[in-house]
């Protein structure tokens, strides 16, 4: 696996756009994204996953309307505006978008997936996004990945894409994937959007089991703030443009070749929203060790990434290991408190549930990094998780606090 240029737009049989629809103010805020058909034997094709929210964005129910069959040449996208909490006109609004792509695209409107991202509970601009749509459609381009990449950002400071080649059956494989995402992100996926490109040749149900999986390990391991949005979104469109045999089982090794690059794309993806987190300083790794079981070591990981008082103390440099403490005994793992270590990367500061007798210059000096790890050993069993987050600044509270204003 090699890690290329050009993020969505590396992948062959994709276009992508964005433009500035007059959504936000002065920004770009309006995209598409294309994958044109190379065989009627192997049409284009997507999966998806969505957020667990109960209040659901209506595009997010469109969506999964849409992918009901798994058809699909095009996803539009909008920022500035989340199109959530805003009942029936929302949902009319959320399926114009579908069609007015449809008809600039000259495909079946349910062969158009849709995504919105922003304020919540404001009605969308149609004329806005009417002749936005237009125009973007026009500027279809096979280098415009990063294009796209921007237009989808809402508090975002940077576009945030990735692609890699893999080889399948002697023949290269593209993924290539943006996202966006910086605050109300937490596990069971967060305000982020993921668009995720790829010319494999592969099973829809193949496709969705690869994208669940990955999503798992990346999107879901991931908080800034412990809060869940009503829009979060990852899909994945094949253009199936590759020249090797359709992978039809996961026994197959090409399978596996596909999963772990996928695996790596939504990864790092994930680690970039994390580390682009609202005012952030500082990317944090948790890294759980030797909890009792899988769900334990999961429990222990988002207690400690979603911590307030931890991500302080992690912005102040300040290696206050009772709050790490304290945050493990809160997740309802089990374990004895007198055989946890805690470490900053490989320096110890807590051992059998006690100070460990560390320097607290030399903690402060590892807690000052822009990547901080934290590896905590519970040494109750044989189960280990992996959450990223990122520190809790000054300017968390100001960029929310002004979202609106």
């Amino acid at each position: 696996m090699k890690v290329i240029e050009g993020g969505i737009s590396s992948v062959t049989s994709i276009r992508a756009s964005g433009i500035y629809a007059g959504i936000k103010n002065q920004k770009k805020d309006l995209a598409l994204i294309v994958a044109d058909p190379v065989s009627l034997a192997n049409p284009p094709i997507a999966a998806g996953v969505f957020t667990k929210n109960r209040v659901c964005a209506a595009p997010v129910w469109v969506c999964r309307e849409h992918l009901q069959d798994p058809s699909v040449q095009s996803i539009v996208v909008n920022s500035g505006n989340a199109n959530a909490c805003t009942g029936d006109e929302g949902m009319s609004n959320a399926r114009q978008m579908t069609e007015l792509t449809a008809n600039a695209l000259s495909i079946p409107s349910d062969q158009v997936l849709v995504c919105s991202t922003g304020v919540i509970g404001q009605q969308l601009p149609m004329d806005k996004i009417e002749a936005g749509i237009a125009e973007a459609a026009t500027q279809l381009s096979t280098t415009g990945g990063r294009d796209t990449a921007e237009a989808i950002m809402t508090t975002d400071t940077i576009p945030k894409e990735i692609a890699v080649e893999v080889e399948i059956s002697g023949q290269p494989v593209r993924i290539g994937g943006t996202a966006k995402g910086s605050g109300m992100i937490a596990p069971n996926m967060a305000t982020m959007l993921g668009f995720i490109t790829t010319d494999v040749v592969i099973t829809p149900d193949l496709l969705q089991t690869c994208l669940s999986e990955a999503n798992e390990l990346s999107f879901n391991r991931i908080t800034v703030d412990s809060d869940t949005s009503t829009n979060d979104t990852v899909l994945l469109l094949a253009t199936a443009s590759a020249e090797h045999p359709k992978i039809e089982s996961t026994d197959d090794p090409a399978y596996q070749t596909f999963s772990r690059g996928l695996i790596y794309v939504c990864t790092e993806l994930a680690k970039m929203i994390a580390r682009d987190g609202e005012g952030a300083t500082k990317l944090v790794e948790v890294l759980i060790l030797n909890a009792q079981t899988k769900s334990d070591a999961l429990k222990t990981g988002r207690a400690v990434a979603e911590s307030p008082l931890v991500k302080t103390a992690i912005f102040a440099n300040d290696a206050n290991w009772g709050r790490f403490m304290m945050a493990i005994g809160k997740s309802g793992a089990i374990f004895d408190p007198y055989r946890v270590g805690v470490y900053i990367s490989d320096y110890q500061i807590v051992k059998d549930g006690m100070d460990a007798g560390y320097s607290e210059e030399i903690a402060s000096q590892q807690l000052c990094a822009e990547e901080v790890k934290i590896r905590i050993d519970l040494q109750a069993g044989p189960a280990s998780a992996t959450f990223w987050t990122c520190d809790y600044s000054y300017d968390y509270i100001r960029i929310n606090a002004d979202y609106r204003t």
